[in-house]
């Protein structure tokens, strides 16, 4: 009797701590709600908008040479669908302007001597610049190019021109990578690493201050003082701005001493542009702590949060091989216009006329989630104050 009483005992204290952890589920909604939300977001993210190979990538095409073996050229190379030709410069400096701007990924030029120098029986060039900052982008598209202008040209190289019908190196085609010479992932991965270590500890550690005040029980001490909500925001977030600028200033000093990575461009852009971007994020966690009510919802919360950021916003995946609907949610981030701009200082050399539309959209992402913030915080307010009426 003495054990099976123990044993009945077991599972009566069992099942009580069962049910206890069940209620305890059901009144914290939000986290119950983002531990099934977050498998499907992994899922439909990973299922759907990552594209290791990108296709349709827009090219800017100078061809000084307007014959039908410079058509053919072209046409094998739009053919293969990795290339969109979507630009016609009249110029180098236009053509260079354009790459340096991310505009386009290439830029294909066709010698004025291509058909004369085949002619004539010697070896000629298909020159392509690429934009090789990110080298996933672009290595499938030129594995698949010069085979493609082979195969098409087998059906034009005939009379004079049979000689080269079926020759591997009647077409040599010269790839420069622009940027980033030696394919180094490192130079990649390093600017767009300090948008989601800025991201991650930023919208974090504000997204703890108003939960912290709240378990804290100081909420209504702060009530009684007459801050304004805008003060308040303020406040709570220029310490973790000051953080954020040592972060960054420790990153880029570690990515010059270890990596050999330098600021090609103008220091002062990219100081501004990461003030903006540090900004937008404490904006964002500041908003997630008036949404939740402990720290640990701000926690996953800010999770949720950081998993589209990273995946959504060309750090780890080339963007423009994503869906369009998965690039509209990428253009909301302000990590995926930081890591542009980044890039673009960084290993472009870009002025500010080269990332003033990234600017602009992190402008408005600083003042949309600043003004979310303040009235969600009044609202916070409210809440806080009705139990003290």
């Amino acid at each position: 009797m003495g054990y099976v009483a123990a044993v009945r005992g077991f599972w009566v204290r069992l099942a009580a701590i069962v049910i206890k952890e069940i209620q305890g589920l059901r009144r914290d909604r939000l986290s119950f709600s983002l531990m099934l939300g977050l498998p499907i977001l992994e899922l439909l993210l990973f299922g759907y908008a990552i594209n290791t190979d990108p296709h349709r990538l827009p090219t800017a095409v100078i061809a000084a040479d307007q014959s039908a073996l410079t058509r053919t050229v072209l046409t094998a190379l739009g053919n293969t669908n990795y290339m969109d030709f979507t630009h016609r410069p009249a110029t180098e400096a236009e053509a260079n302007a354009l790459l340096q701007s991310g505009e386009v990924q290439f830029v294909v030029r066709i010698p004025s001597d291509f058909t004369r120098r085949l002619i004539r029986g010697e070896r000629t060039q298909v020159l392509i610049d690429a934009d090789a900052t990110d080298p996933m982008t672009i290595s499938a598209s030129m594995a698949h190019a010069g085979p493609a202008i082979e195969q098409a040209l087998k059906h034009d190289l005939v009379g004079p021109l049979a000689a080269w019908s079926g020759r591997e190196d009647a077409i040599e085609l010269v790839l420069h990578r622009r940027y980033n010479p030696e394919g180094k992932s490192r130079l990649n991965i390093v600017p767009g690493l300090l948008a989601v270590i800025l991201s991650g500890s930023m919208v974090l550690m504000t997204a703890l201050a108003i939960t912290r005040e709240r378990e804290l029980g100081t909420m209504e001490t702060l009530l009684a003082t007459p801050v304004r909500p805008i003060e308040v925001m303020i406040g709570k977030i220029l310490p973790y701005f000051v953080v954020g600028a040592l972060q960054t200033t420790m990153i880029l000093a570690l990515s010059w001493s270890l990596f050999d990575i330098t600021i090609e461009g103008s220091l002062p852009l990219l100081v501004l542009g990461t003030a903006l971007f540090i900004f937008a994020n404490l904006a964002i966690g500041f908003t997630i702590s008036t949404v939740t009510e402990s720290q640990m919802q701000a926690t996953q919360v800010s999770f949720f949060f950081l998993l589209p950021t990273i995946l959504l916003s060309g750090f780890m995946f080339p963007f423009r091989g994503m869906p369009e609907w998965a690039q509209w949610l990428g253009e909301m981030m302000p990590a995926t216009h930081y890591i542009r701009i980044t890039r673009g200082v960084i290993l472009k050399a870009a002025i500010f006329d080269d990332v003033d539309q990234e600017m602009a959209a992190l402008i408005v992402i600083v003042l949309a989630t600043a003004a979310l913030a303040i009235g969600r915080y009044r609202m916070t307010l409210d809440t806080a104050a009705k139990p003290a009426a």
